[in-house]
């Protein structure tokens, strides 16, 4: 298939370096000339503009829209809307809160033209590893899009298959889903960051109590100079706690043990707040959730161990650079 691909960040960039991997071919825009070149020098057609990349593009279009959520997203999708014919598709695959896909949905409908959300994961190693997808939309627009789908998903690899029901939807397996409609897909990765913010706090703690047993407020007899690194490596090993954060967090330890290249100021993207409201509207208690975002607020104002640890976590799977209390 031939897709149009906006933004050519850290994602937007190795989704389009995937896709021509396995036969596609991509016309690529970003704001930055740069950008697009380093992409067009592996394949890509670059676009000039929005409008020279939709004229680049043969019906039915469809255009991958991969920048921050909000105002970037936002005004791209529109201004897209205005270039784009009757049975386009408008693929987004940021963090929008499925709220504004729901909205978005309804008046790109109105217009002739299909909308679809795709929760992404994967972060700067989805190039080799694949991408875990979460999308909504109507089921035509998703069904004409599966090559694309099928192309940036992990697939089986080596994991262990489920024992599914028969006639279960094979797309989960191999690294996808349809999720529902429009706001579905990006309803699921809210939460699937939700419970990543989670996950890493109870690691972040967790080291934090190892490294404090050698603290001097511990009777003499008592404190253990553990070395983080080797328990965060032998925990790599058969231990239930293993996971892919805890091989980022191994990597992080082993290279710098003090983790002294990391302040420890966690940002928030948006996607933990909107779990968390979305548990209050549901009366669903969500304690270890909501306690992990107020972690990250709290971050900003001292830090611990803990928090280098989740910086550097942050850093490993999505090259997120820390910000100040500003916010810069």
């Amino acid at each position: 298939m031939k897709l149009g691909v906006v933004g050519m960040g850290r994602m937007g960039a190795n989704i389009s370096r995937r896709l021509m991997r396995g036969g596609h071919a991509c016309v690529v825009y970003d704001r930055s000339r740069e950008a697009v070149e380093a992409v067009a020098g592996d394949g890509a057609a670059g676009a000039a503009d929005l409008a020279d990349l939709v004229g680049r593009l043969e019906a039915p279009r469809a255009v991958w829209v991969m920048l921050p959520a909000g105002v970037a997203t936002e005004d791209t999708v529109e201004a897209l809307a205005g270039l784009l014919a009757e049975g386009d598709t408008v693929i987004d695959g940021g963090n929008t809160y499925y709220r504004d896909d729901i909205r978005r949905a309804k008046a790109l409908k109105a217009r002739g033209l299909a909308y679809v959300d795709v929760g992404t994961s994967g972060g700067v190693w989805g190039l080799e590893r694949g991408y875990c997808m979460m999308i909504g939309g109507d089921k035509a627009a998703v069904d004409r899009l599966d090559p694309i789908f099928r192309t940036l998903a992990p697939g089986l690899g080596d994991i262990s298959r489920t024992r599914r029901a028969e006639g279960a939807d094979p797309r989960a397996e191999l690294g996808y889903i349809h999720a529902g409609p429009a706001g579905a897909g990006h309803f699921v990765k809210m939460v699937h960051n939700g419970i990543e913010y989670g996950l890493m706090q109870a690691y972040a703690e967790g080291f934090d109590i190892l490294r404090g047993k050698a603290g001097d407020a511990l009777p003499q007899d008592e404190r253990f100079d553990l070395d983080v690194g080797d328990v965060a490596e032998v925990w790599r090993r058969g231990s239930v706690i293993s996971s892919w954060l805890l091989d980022l967090a191994s990597q992080a330890l082993a290279g710098d043990p003090g983790l002294a290249k990391y302040e420890g100021s966690v940002a928030d993207s948006g996607e933990g707040r909107w779990t968390v409201e979305a548990a209050i509207e549901e009366a669903v208690p969500a304690g270890v959730l909501a306690a992990s975002l107020f972690a990250r607020y709290r971050s900003r104002q001292g830090h611990t161990f803990g928090e280098r640890l989740l910086s550097a976590m942050r850093f490993g799977f999505g090259g997120h650079v820390e910000q100040n209390a500003q916010g810069e």
